[in-house]
């Protein structure tokens, strides 16, 4: 089966795999939104195990590059020894944006899984697709709205919640 199928069969045990390393990077998310930074969470995932983790720290660490999925990719490269992470996965609660589709193609990453959609900067299919644009020399697979509702009430919450403090 190939993956594209996955969305039109959600009760397989593919697209359950993909439910239980999304939880992992909902748990990154949630790490995020325990700082008062935007919950985006993210895991890559090699041979069945996560080899690097990131959550958003934008506001903590002052740096725009501080994105979950630069951190996780940071990470993984660390862990494997290698900046192609061939082989890998990464899940991500939020689609990628310009810089974070970049990264990823840049490390060779072949299967990019992200739970909502970004219509402000989404560059896996939404705003562009940079992931699967043939003029690069990579290309990457994507699967969209794995626990979808899960990713985007974590974000809507959040930001309700910051315009609730606003307002008072």
């Amino acid at each position: 089966m190939q993956d594209h199928e996955l969305v039109n069969n959600r009760d397989n045990d593919a697209w359950r795999e993909h439910e239980y390393w999304m939880e992992a990077a909902i748990a990154e998310a949630k790490k995020a939104e325990a700082i008062a930074e935007v919950p985006i969470g993210a895991v890559i995932v090699h041979d069945g195990k996560i080899v690097g983790r990131g959550y958003n720290l934008r506001e903590t660490a002052k740096d725009g590059t501080a994105h979950a999925e630069m951190i996780a990719i940071r990470q993984a490269s660390e862990t494997l020894q290698a900046w192609r992470l061939l082989d890998c996965r990464l899940y991500v609660t939020l689609e990628p944006c310009p810089m974070c589709a970049g990264a990823i193609v840049q490390s060779r990453i072949p299967l990019v899984v992200y739970g909502t959609a970004d219509p402000k900067a989404g560059c896996a299919g939404t705003l562009m697709n940079l992931l699967q644009d043939s003029r690069f020399n990579h290309q990457t697979e994507v699967i969209s709205g794995v626990l979808q509702q899960t990713c985007s009430a974590l974000l809507t919450d959040f930001f309700r919640q910051l315009r609730q403090k606003k307002n008072e």
